[in-house]
């Protein structure tokens, strides 16, 4: 039974480490959102941090400041959907298809 404790206890390593790796992968991504068809368009890492925002100069009227702040919210959601779509996507591969418990980062 040691045995299988020190095989189990490598693959937790092994699985950690992979883990580490995707994290770092993903933190390096950019992943582009947009609102109203690609009128505003914004860049988030793989940690959700916003790295930019494109507004086309023809949203950039007087008076239309609240269209475009909510345009701005828009394309964020999107990105933010899309790389929580790629993070889960990269886990799933990771682990094989078995479900992780809700707060169990492996150390992350």
């Amino acid at each position: 039974m040691i045995k299988d404790l020190g095989g189990l206890m490598k693959q937790a390593q092994e699985l950690q480490s992979r883990m580490s790796d995707m994290q770092s992968e993903l933190e390096a991504m950019e992943i582009e959102g947009s609102a109203a068809a690609g009128l505003v368009k914004v860049r988030i890492n793989g940690k959700g941090a916003m790295q930019g925002v494109d507004i086309d100069a023809s949203l950039l009227k007087p008076d239309e400041g609240e269209i475009v702040e909510d345009l701005i919210v828009a394309a964020h959601t999107d990105a933010r959907q899309k790389m929580e779509q790629m993070s889960a996507e990269k886990m799933k591969s990771l682990t094989g298809g078995l479900p992780i418990p809700p707060g169990f980062n492996m150390g992350m």
